[in-house]
């Protein structure tokens, strides 16, 4: 599963994660920096794209509108990018199967 992580999460967990997931991007560094999420929602949809998020906007766009793309909610609080590394891989066989699954949005806490 390819994941845009929003710009509330720290741009290093591309690199961190190419193995568990490939393609990723970060909105920064896919010309989404300071864009609205409608702007996101959409550079996601058009190009397979699961949206890892903090926010909780893009969980009520996915109420709203359906998917794709599906939006992975993590609902951490404050942490360390080594803690949402961590947290990635360990829930990785849950996005994989969310991935293939009818829910829009997976939240990991």
């Amino acid at each position: 599963m390819k994941l845009l992580f929003d710009e509330n999460l720290p741009p290093a967990l591309v690199e961190a994660l190419a193995v568990s997931f490939p393609g990723s991007r970060h909105v920064d560094r896919s010309g989404l920096g300071s864009t609205d999420d409608a702007a996101i929602w959409d550079y996601a949809k058009a190009n397979g794209f699961c949206i890892a998020t903090k926010d909780s906007d893009f969980e009520e766009r996915s109420v709203l509108f359906g998917a794709p793309p599906k939006v992975i909610w993590l609902r951490t609080g404050n942490c360390t990018t080594l803690r949402l590394v961590a947290l990635l891989r360990l829930h990785a066989e849950a996005i994989g199967r969310f991935e293939e699954g009818k829910d829009q949005i997976l939240e990991i806490t």
